[in-house]
Protein backbone atom coordinates (compact mmCIF):
# COMPACT_ATOMS: atom_id res chain seq x y z
CA UNK A 1 0.00 0.00 0.00
CA UNK A 2 1.12 3.66 -0.48
CA UNK A 3 1.87 5.11 2.59
CA UNK A 4 1.13 8.53 1.92
CA UNK A 5 4.44 10.09 3.05
CA UNK A 6 6.99 11.08 -0.01
CA UNK A 7 9.89 10.20 2.84
CA UNK A 8 8.46 6.29 3.46
CA UNK A 9 9.04 3.67 0.18
CA UNK A 10 6.59 0.75 0.89
CA UNK A 11 7.67 -2.80 -0.44
CA UNK A 12 6.01 -1.75 -3.68
CA UNK A 13 7.77 1.42 -4.35
CA UNK A 14 11.84 -0.44 -3.42
CA UNK A 15 10.55 -3.11 -6.11
CA UNK A 16 10.08 -0.86 -8.79
CA UNK A 17 13.28 1.29 -7.85
CA UNK A 18 15.24 -2.23 -7.68
CA UNK A 19 13.57 -3.02 -11.08
CA UNK A 20 14.46 -0.16 -12.71
CA UNK A 21 18.37 0.04 -11.99
CA UNK A 22 18.09 -3.21 -12.59
CA UNK A 23 17.32 -3.47 -16.12
CA UNK A 24 14.59 -5.70 -15.47
CA UNK A 25 11.35 -3.12 -16.83
CA UNK A 26 12.59 -3.42 -20.50
CA UNK A 27 15.24 -4.57 -22.20
CA UNK A 28 18.16 -2.03 -22.77
CA UNK A 29 20.54 -1.32 -25.69
CA UNK A 30 23.80 -1.69 -24.62
CA UNK A 31 27.47 -3.54 -24.37
CA UNK A 32 27.51 -6.21 -21.78
CA UNK A 33 30.39 -4.15 -20.49
CA UNK A 34 28.27 -1.43 -19.40
CA UNK A 35 25.59 -3.66 -17.84
CA UNK A 36 28.44 -5.63 -15.86
CA UNK A 37 30.01 -2.21 -15.19
CA UNK A 38 26.58 -0.53 -14.13
CA UNK A 39 25.63 -3.65 -11.64
CA UNK A 40 28.85 -3.44 -10.42
CA UNK A 41 29.35 -6.90 -11.37
CA UNK A 42 27.11 -10.20 -11.68
CA UNK A 43 27.60 -13.09 -9.67
CA UNK A 44 29.42 -15.76 -11.33
CA UNK A 45 30.18 -18.93 -9.36
CA UNK A 46 28.86 -21.38 -12.42
CA UNK A 47 29.54 -20.02 -15.64
CA UNK A 48 26.11 -19.39 -17.20
CA UNK A 49 24.48 -17.30 -14.59
CA UNK A 50 25.92 -14.29 -16.45
CA UNK A 51 24.83 -15.36 -20.09
CA UNK A 52 21.16 -15.87 -19.00
CA UNK A 53 21.51 -12.69 -17.01
CA UNK A 54 22.62 -10.33 -19.61
CA UNK A 55 20.17 -11.78 -22.16
CA UNK A 56 17.29 -11.09 -19.70
CA UNK A 57 18.41 -7.22 -19.22
CA UNK A 58 19.80 -6.75 -22.80
CA UNK A 59 18.10 -6.41 -26.78
CA UNK A 60 19.63 -8.93 -29.15
CA UNK A 61 22.36 -10.81 -26.54
CA UNK A 62 23.93 -13.38 -27.75
CA UNK A 63 26.28 -15.51 -26.22
CA UNK A 64 29.45 -14.32 -28.23
CA UNK A 65 28.41 -10.95 -26.84
CA UNK A 66 30.09 -11.73 -23.52
CA UNK A 67 31.88 -14.96 -24.47
CA UNK A 68 34.44 -12.94 -27.21
CA UNK A 69 34.99 -9.95 -24.43
CA UNK A 70 36.27 -12.64 -21.50
CA UNK A 71 38.58 -14.34 -24.06
CA UNK A 72 39.80 -11.20 -24.78
CA UNK A 73 40.29 -10.43 -21.24
CA UNK A 74 38.52 -7.38 -21.08
CA UNK A 75 36.13 -9.13 -18.52
CA UNK A 76 36.83 -11.45 -16.02
CA UNK A 77 35.85 -13.73 -13.14
CA UNK A 78 37.42 -13.66 -9.75
CA UNK A 79 36.48 -13.53 -6.21
CA UNK A 80 34.85 -10.04 -4.72
CA UNK A 81 31.96 -9.15 -2.84
CA UNK A 82 31.36 -11.52 -0.51
CA UNK A 83 33.90 -13.42 -1.18
CA UNK A 84 32.15 -15.19 -4.21
CA UNK A 85 33.13 -15.45 -7.54
CA UNK A 86 32.01 -12.15 -9.51
CA UNK A 87 32.30 -11.64 -13.34
CA UNK A 88 33.67 -7.96 -14.16
CA UNK A 89 35.17 -5.49 -16.42
CA UNK A 90 38.54 -5.79 -16.22
CA UNK A 91 39.12 -2.06 -14.82
CA UNK A 92 36.52 -2.98 -11.85
CA UNK A 93 38.72 -5.80 -11.12
CA UNK A 94 41.75 -3.69 -10.56
CA UNK A 95 39.57 -0.91 -8.68
CA UNK A 96 37.07 -3.15 -6.81
CA UNK A 97 39.52 -6.15 -5.65
CA UNK A 98 42.15 -3.77 -3.28
CA UNK A 99 38.90 -2.24 -1.94
CA UNK A 100 38.09 -5.80 -0.98
CA UNK A 101 41.15 -6.69 0.33
CA UNK A 102 40.14 -6.69 3.91
CA UNK A 103 36.80 -7.98 4.04
CA UNK A 104 38.58 -10.89 2.03
CA UNK A 105 41.61 -11.34 4.59
CA UNK A 106 38.63 -11.26 7.25
CA UNK A 107 36.83 -14.10 5.91
CA UNK A 108 40.01 -16.47 4.96
CA UNK A 109 40.47 -16.13 8.82
CA UNK A 110 37.00 -16.69 9.94
CA UNK A 111 36.96 -19.85 7.38
CA UNK A 112 40.19 -21.27 7.66
CA UNK A 113 41.80 -19.62 11.04
CA UNK A 114 42.28 -22.66 12.81
CA UNK A 115 44.07 -24.44 10.00
CA UNK A 116 46.57 -21.49 8.98
CA UNK A 117 47.65 -21.06 12.35
CA UNK A 118 51.07 -20.45 13.06
CA UNK A 119 51.79 -19.86 9.38
CA UNK A 120 53.22 -17.05 7.45
CA UNK A 121 50.68 -16.10 5.36
CA UNK A 122 52.15 -13.84 3.57
CA UNK A 123 54.56 -16.06 2.60
CA UNK A 124 51.88 -18.54 1.40
CA UNK A 125 50.62 -15.79 -0.52
CA UNK A 126 54.05 -14.73 -2.23
CA UNK A 127 54.59 -18.42 -3.53
CA UNK A 128 50.92 -19.25 -4.22
CA UNK A 129 51.39 -16.05 -6.80
CA UNK A 130 54.58 -17.39 -8.17
CA UNK A 131 53.13 -20.83 -8.86
CA UNK A 132 50.04 -19.77 -10.33
CA UNK A 133 51.95 -17.04 -12.27
CA UNK A 134 54.36 -19.59 -13.33
CA UNK A 135 51.36 -22.13 -14.81
CA UNK A 136 47.63 -21.37 -14.59
CA UNK A 137 46.52 -24.15 -11.39
CA UNK A 138 43.16 -25.50 -10.37
CA UNK A 139 42.65 -24.51 -6.36
CA UNK A 140 43.43 -28.47 -5.90
CA UNK A 141 46.40 -28.45 -7.85
CA UNK A 142 47.94 -25.04 -6.09
CA UNK A 143 46.99 -26.44 -2.51
CA UNK A 144 48.88 -30.09 -3.79
CA UNK A 145 51.76 -27.54 -4.68
CA UNK A 146 51.73 -25.60 -1.78
CA UNK A 147 51.40 -28.78 0.76
CA UNK A 148 54.89 -29.50 -0.74
CA UNK A 149 56.48 -26.77 0.89
CA UNK A 150 54.42 -26.98 4.52
CA UNK A 151 53.82 -30.71 4.86
CA UNK A 152 50.77 -31.33 6.88
CA UNK A 153 49.26 -28.18 6.66
CA UNK A 154 45.46 -28.84 5.04
CA UNK A 155 46.06 -28.20 1.17
CA UNK A 156 42.43 -26.16 0.48
CA UNK A 157 43.23 -24.16 3.24
CA UNK A 158 46.59 -23.07 1.70
CA UNK A 159 45.14 -22.42 -1.56
CA UNK A 160 42.08 -20.64 -0.34
CA UNK A 161 44.75 -18.45 1.73
CA UNK A 162 46.30 -17.28 -2.01
CA UNK A 163 42.55 -17.01 -3.06
CA UNK A 164 41.50 -14.55 -0.61
CA UNK A 165 44.82 -12.68 0.00
CA UNK A 166 45.95 -12.87 -4.04
CA UNK A 167 43.44 -11.47 -6.57
CA UNK A 168 43.21 -14.43 -8.45
CA UNK A 169 41.28 -14.98 -11.67
CA UNK A 170 39.42 -17.74 -13.58
CA UNK A 171 41.27 -18.17 -17.16
CA UNK A 172 38.88 -19.61 -20.07
CA UNK A 173 37.67 -21.81 -21.37
CA UNK A 174 36.05 -21.65 -17.73
CA UNK A 175 33.07 -18.84 -18.33
CA UNK A 176 32.93 -19.37 -21.91
CA UNK A 177 29.13 -20.07 -23.09
CA UNK A 178 29.16 -23.51 -23.92
CA UNK A 179 32.37 -24.57 -23.50
CA UNK A 180 33.79 -26.79 -20.14
CA UNK A 181 36.91 -26.51 -18.20
CA UNK A 182 37.72 -26.66 -14.67
CA UNK A 183 38.10 -23.18 -12.95
CA UNK A 184 41.98 -22.42 -13.53
CA UNK A 185 43.96 -19.65 -11.77
CA UNK A 186 46.50 -17.15 -12.34
CA UNK A 187 46.88 -13.51 -11.36
CA UNK A 188 44.73 -10.68 -12.30
CA UNK A 189 48.22 -8.62 -12.59
CA UNK A 190 49.65 -10.91 -15.14
CA UNK A 191 46.58 -12.17 -16.83
CA UNK A 192 45.14 -8.47 -17.54
CA UNK A 193 49.26 -6.96 -17.91
CA UNK A 194 48.57 -4.25 -15.76
CA UNK A 195 49.03 -3.46 -11.88
CA UNK A 196 46.07 -3.02 -8.87
CA UNK A 197 44.71 0.17 -8.32
CA UNK A 198 46.44 2.24 -5.55
CA UNK A 199 45.02 4.16 -2.76
CA UNK A 200 41.74 3.53 -3.85
CA UNK A 201 38.67 3.75 -1.09
CA UNK A 202 35.09 1.92 -0.45
CA UNK A 203 33.07 5.72 -1.55
CA UNK A 204 32.99 5.20 -4.85
CA UNK A 205 32.11 1.51 -4.87
CA UNK A 206 29.23 2.18 -2.14
CA UNK A 207 27.60 4.83 -4.12
CA UNK A 208 27.55 2.06 -7.40
CA UNK A 209 26.00 -0.13 -4.77
CA UNK A 210 23.27 2.37 -4.22
CA UNK A 211 22.61 3.50 -7.65
CA UNK A 212 22.49 0.01 -8.72
CA UNK A 213 20.46 -1.55 -5.64
CA UNK A 214 19.36 1.85 -3.59
CA UNK A 215 17.44 3.10 -2.04
CA UNK A 216 19.31 0.04 1.09
CA UNK A 217 20.30 0.60 4.45
CA UNK A 218 24.30 0.30 5.56
CA UNK A 219 23.26 -3.14 7.04
CA UNK A 220 22.36 -3.68 3.17
CA UNK A 221 25.40 -2.45 1.72
CA UNK A 222 27.33 -4.56 4.18
CA UNK A 223 25.38 -7.61 3.31
CA UNK A 224 25.89 -7.13 -0.73
CA UNK A 225 29.74 -6.13 0.14
CA UNK A 226 31.25 -8.48 3.25
CA UNK A 227 32.59 -5.32 4.33
CA UNK A 228 32.07 -4.03 7.95
CA UNK A 229 32.31 -0.41 9.02
CA UNK A 230 30.05 0.83 6.37
CA UNK A 231 28.95 3.45 8.21
CA UNK A 232 32.10 5.06 8.30
CA UNK A 233 32.15 5.51 4.53
CA UNK A 234 28.30 6.30 4.76
CA UNK A 235 29.64 9.43 6.87
CA UNK A 236 31.84 10.75 4.93
CA UNK A 237 29.19 10.48 1.52
CA UNK A 238 26.50 11.84 3.33
CA UNK A 239 26.32 15.19 1.81
CA UNK A 240 26.37 13.61 -1.65
CA UNK A 241 23.33 11.28 -0.60
CA UNK A 242 19.37 11.28 -0.12
CA UNK A 243 17.88 9.82 2.87
CA UNK A 244 14.26 7.64 3.29
CA UNK A 245 12.89 5.46 5.22
CA UNK A 246 11.11 1.92 4.79
CA UNK A 247 7.99 0.92 6.68
CA UNK A 248 9.83 -0.34 9.55
CA UNK A 249 11.60 2.88 10.07
CA UNK A 250 15.10 1.77 8.76
CA UNK A 251 16.83 4.37 7.27
CA UNK A 252 17.71 4.09 3.47
CA UNK A 253 20.46 5.59 1.69
CA UNK A 254 20.28 6.61 -2.06
CA UNK A 255 22.41 8.55 -4.59
CA UNK A 256 21.25 11.59 -5.84
CA UNK A 257 19.03 12.19 -8.96
CA UNK A 258 18.55 8.40 -8.78
CA UNK A 259 15.28 7.10 -10.71
CA UNK A 260 12.47 6.73 -8.62
CA UNK A 261 9.72 5.32 -10.85
CA UNK A 262 5.68 4.94 -10.25
CA UNK A 263 5.23 2.21 -7.52
CA UNK A 264 2.58 1.22 -10.06
CA UNK A 265 4.80 1.04 -13.12
CA UNK A 266 3.60 -2.05 -14.87
CA UNK A 267 6.60 -4.09 -15.26
CA UNK A 268 6.90 -7.24 -17.44
CA UNK A 269 7.63 -11.27 -17.29
CA UNK A 270 11.34 -11.96 -16.62
CA UNK A 271 13.49 -15.22 -15.73
CA UNK A 272 16.87 -14.89 -13.98
CA UNK A 273 19.76 -17.01 -13.36
CA UNK A 274 20.97 -19.07 -10.49
CA UNK A 275 22.70 -16.84 -8.39
CA UNK A 276 21.14 -13.06 -9.65
CA UNK A 277 22.38 -10.64 -7.38
CA UNK A 278 19.33 -9.14 -6.99
CA UNK A 279 18.15 -11.48 -4.31
CA UNK A 280 22.16 -11.47 -2.41
CA UNK A 281 21.95 -7.85 -2.48
CA UNK A 282 20.12 -6.61 0.43
CA UNK A 283 19.41 -7.79 4.43
CA UNK A 284 15.89 -7.28 3.81
CA UNK A 285 15.16 -8.99 0.78
CA UNK A 286 11.31 -7.78 1.16
CA UNK A 287 11.45 -5.85 -1.68
CA UNK A 288 11.62 -8.97 -4.14
CA UNK A 289 10.36 -11.64 -2.36
CA UNK A 290 8.97 -13.07 1.27
CA UNK A 291 10.33 -14.48 3.98
CA UNK A 292 8.78 -18.08 3.01
CA UNK A 293 10.10 -17.84 -0.67
CA UNK A 294 13.21 -17.57 0.67
CA UNK A 295 13.46 -20.69 2.22
CA UNK A 296 12.12 -22.27 -1.34
CA UNK A 297 14.85 -20.66 -3.87
CA UNK A 298 17.79 -20.58 -1.23
CA UNK A 299 19.14 -24.27 -0.59
CA UNK A 300 21.06 -25.48 2.33
CA UNK A 301 23.56 -26.64 0.28
CA UNK A 302 24.36 -22.71 -0.58
CA UNK A 303 22.63 -22.52 -4.48
CA UNK A 304 20.36 -19.81 -5.35
CA UNK A 305 18.03 -21.38 -7.18
CA UNK A 306 16.73 -19.57 -11.17
CA UNK A 307 13.63 -17.65 -10.14
CA UNK A 308 10.88 -16.22 -12.21
CA UNK A 309 9.45 -12.62 -11.82
CA UNK A 310 5.85 -11.95 -12.07
CA UNK A 311 4.70 -8.02 -11.41
CA UNK A 312 8.24 -7.70 -9.98
CA UNK A 313 8.04 -10.22 -7.50
CA UNK A 314 9.69 -13.80 -7.20
CA UNK A 315 6.84 -16.02 -7.95
CA UNK A 316 8.46 -19.37 -8.85
CA UNK A 317 11.79 -21.20 -10.04
CA UNK A 318 12.11 -22.77 -13.17
CA UNK A 319 15.31 -25.19 -14.56
CA UNK A 320 15.66 -27.04 -18.11
CA UNK A 321 15.00 -30.85 -18.32
CA UNK A 322 17.30 -31.99 -21.24
CA UNK A 323 15.39 -34.92 -23.12
CA UNK A 324 16.71 -37.12 -25.84
CA UNK A 325 14.69 -34.59 -28.52
CA UNK A 326 15.20 -31.57 -27.20
CA UNK A 327 14.54 -29.54 -24.14
CA UNK A 328 11.54 -28.67 -21.65
CA UNK A 329 11.35 -25.57 -19.67
CA UNK A 330 9.97 -26.79 -16.18
CA UNK A 331 8.52 -23.76 -13.98
CA UNK A 332 7.50 -24.63 -10.61
CA UNK A 333 4.98 -21.40 -9.24
CA UNK A 334 5.01 -20.64 -5.39
CA UNK A 335 0.95 -20.28 -5.80
CA UNK A 336 -1.60 -20.24 -7.89
CA UNK A 337 -1.47 -18.54 -11.52
CA UNK A 338 -3.94 -16.74 -13.62
CA UNK A 339 -4.50 -18.01 -17.18
CA UNK A 340 -2.78 -14.65 -18.59
CA UNK A 341 -0.06 -15.03 -16.34
CA UNK A 342 0.37 -18.68 -17.52
CA UNK A 343 0.34 -17.68 -21.07
CA UNK A 344 3.01 -14.52 -20.64
CA UNK A 345 5.42 -16.98 -18.95
CA UNK A 346 5.23 -19.18 -21.71
CA UNK A 347 5.70 -16.77 -24.15
CA UNK A 348 9.00 -15.54 -22.57
CA UNK A 349 9.61 -18.41 -21.34
CA UNK A 350 9.85 -19.93 -24.82
CA UNK A 351 12.26 -17.40 -26.35
CA UNK A 352 14.39 -18.45 -23.47
CA UNK A 353 14.58 -21.66 -24.73
CA UNK A 354 15.22 -20.66 -27.90
CA UNK A 355 18.73 -19.04 -26.22
CA UNK A 356 19.69 -21.93 -24.29
CA UNK A 357 19.06 -24.74 -26.52
CA UNK A 358 19.73 -26.14 -30.05
CA UNK A 359 17.93 -24.73 -32.74
CA UNK A 360 16.97 -28.24 -34.27
CA UNK A 361 15.38 -29.92 -31.15
CA UNK A 362 12.02 -29.67 -29.45
CA UNK A 363 10.99 -27.15 -26.82
CA UNK A 364 8.37 -26.88 -24.42
CA UNK A 365 7.32 -25.46 -20.91
CA UNK A 366 5.64 -27.31 -18.25
CA UNK A 367 4.07 -26.30 -15.05
CA UNK A 368 4.87 -28.42 -12.11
Amino acid sequence: MATGDSNVLDRRALNRSLLVRQMLTERVDATPAAVITRLVGMQAQAPDPPYIGLWTRLSGFAPEDLAGPVRGREAVRVALMRGTIHLVTADDCLTLRPVLAGALAQGLKGTFGRKLEGLDLAEVAELGRKLVEEEPLTLGGLGVRLAERWSGRDPSALANAVRNLTPLVQVPPRGLWGESGRAVHTTAESWLGRPLAAGVSPDSMVERYLAAFGPASVKDIQVWSGMTRIAETVRRLRPRLRSFRDENGVELLDVLNAPMPDRDLPVPVRYLPEFDNILLSHADRSRILTEEQHRLVFTRNGLIRATFLLDGFVRGIWRIEQQRKGAVLVLEPFASLTKKEREVLVQEGEDLLAFLTAPDGARSVRFD
